[in-house]
């Protein structure tokens, strides 16, 4: 699977877009992106037929606290949401990302933008094998930006041109379980934070996915926490949700 654009959080812009996918072959990308996706269960991502999962951040420098639910069926791109659009109102829509060229404005320009912002932070170690267009690279080991000790650098970059804002960098700081311990974001463009630095903890299972639902840390050295809440699976076969614990 691999997702055609990536853009930024409605009210800030703590992930930037992902450049359209060109096409790369597995061996291109260091055996370490492989090993931390399936760390997280990619192997097992086809037996997912939905995602529930709500995103909540708080950003006290900017007095921004929001949450929005969200329900994801990978195998058909379809999504609901339910949240508030820019003006504060309240939206409900389901919608299939396919035919997202027939959608309101709103669904457009904010719902589905918000959408592929969430997910990414939600399920980012499988964007290492399903975002052929990024440049995966093994740094070796280097210090943890936030806590102490170090840990192995999987730095992410997507491609400079094309997108919304081209040349975004993800640094993983992976561990010797292969779960990410910290990550450092940095915006390719103008947009702003222009830096993240999050830990990843409060690790959880939902069905077969290893999943990191509270990130803390600073946003251009202001207090971030952004975390998840509501999480769970619907396995294939089933229409009972498997809540992540």
């Amino acid at each position: 699977m691999t997702i055609a654009s990536r853009v930024p959080v409605i009210g800030v812009l703590l992930i930037g877009v992902l450049c359209p996918p060109a096409p790369v072959s597995a061996q291109q990308r260091p055996a370490i992106a492989d090993q931390i996706a399936k760390t997280y269960g990619l192997d097992s991502f086809g037996q997912i037929d939905a995602i529930r999962y709500t995103f909540n951040i708080d950003l006290a420098a900017l007095k921004l606290k929001l949450s929005r639910s969200w329900v994801w069926e990978p195998k058909t791109d379809q999504i609901s949401y339910e949240g508030k659009d820019k003006a504060g109102n309240p939206v409900k829509v389901t919608y299939s990302r396919s035919q997202l060229a027939s959608q309101s404005a709103v669904v457009k320009e904010q719902v589905d933008p918000a959408f592929q912002n969430d997910q990414y932070w939600l399920v980012f170690p499988f964007h290492l094998v399903w975002d052929t267009s990024a440049t995966v690279q093994d740094a070796g080991m280097q210090k943890l930006p936030l806590g102490k000790g170090s840990a192995k650098k999987v730095a992410v970059k997507y491609p400079d041109t094309g997108g919304y804002t081209p040349g975004d960098t993800w640094e993983l700081y992976v561990g010797a379980d292969g779960r990410i311990r910290e990550l450092a974001f940095h915006h390719g463009g103008t947009a702003k934070p222009s830096l993240v630095l999050a830990t990843w903890a409060d690790y959880k299972k939902a069905g077969p996915l290893l999943l990191s639902l509270d990130h803390r840390g600073t946003a251009d050295g202001k207090p971030l926490r952004l975390f998840f809440s509501n999480v769970a699976v619907k396995l294939a076969g089933s229409n009972s949700w498997v809540d992540a614990k």
